[in-house]
């Protein structure tokens, strides 16, 4: 079996997932793709004020990852394997929960749109925890534009997660249970988690190891 040459991968804020995607990208010697969310000028003002500013937030995030997304079109032409810390398709998440129904369908119209020229991965690895462990994990990484975010919104969030992922299928998936593991400092479950990335194959797998803590 082949190896994948484009992984993604997914999970609400705070998971680890660009800490797993960096991970991957050494270990592969691959290149990365990282979301750019310290460039998107409404994102602090997004979790002062959701309703006021979630349509700019949502529009500026849909646009960064469609440029992002269009270099990777060309990815074949130099034969680099690619790991990136989001899924395009995920950005529906967000934007059913965010916008008014008004701002939704406008979304849906640009989404779909521009979402036939975006490559599809050949993994996706979704990584799940607890809300409480994602607030753990976001307020000791300290992003002050993350420091209003409400465990409400969080909880949310995971729920609408689960639920997207639950449905999807438009690329081999692999869940992860990443409450009682540390694939940061921890080499056994670095090691362990990205052979069972590598090794997966079609359809959807559930990975739910027993680790040393939570560290990621």
């Amino acid at each position: 079996m082949a190896e994948p040459s484009y992984i993604a991968v997914e999970g609400v804020i705070g998971v680890g997932k660009t800490s797993l995607a960096r991970i991957l990208s050494e270990r592969l010697k691959s290149r990365l793709l990282l979301e750019r969310h310290d460039e998107n000028p409404f994102l602090a003002e997004f979790y002062r004020d959701r309703a006021r500013y979630a349509f700019q937030t949502q529009m500026f995030f849909l646009f960064s990852r469609y440029e992002q997304q269009k270099e990777l079109r060309q990815r074949d032409l130099f034969e680099q394997r690619v790991v990136a810390d989001y899924l395009f398709q995920k950005d529906r998440i967000f934007a059913s929960i965010n916008l008014t129904d008004k701002e939704l369908r406008l979304y849906e119209l640009i989404a779909a749109a521009i979402e036939p020229e975006i490559p599809k991965p050949d993994i996706v690895v979704y990584l799940q925890a607890p809300t409480e462990t994602l607030m753990k994990r976001i307020q000791k990484r300290g992003r002050p534009y993350e420091s209003e975010m409400s465990f409400e919104y969080l909880e949310q969030l995971n729920e609408a997660y689960n639920y997207f992922f639950f449905h999807y299928e438009q690329a081999p998936l692999l869940v992860v249970n990443t409450r009682d593991i540390d694939f940061v400092e921890n080499e056994a479950d670095q090691g362990d988690l990205v052979h069972r990335i590598l090794e997966h194959g079609e359809g959807v797998a559930y990975y739910a190891p027993l680790g040393h803590g939570d560290g990621a």
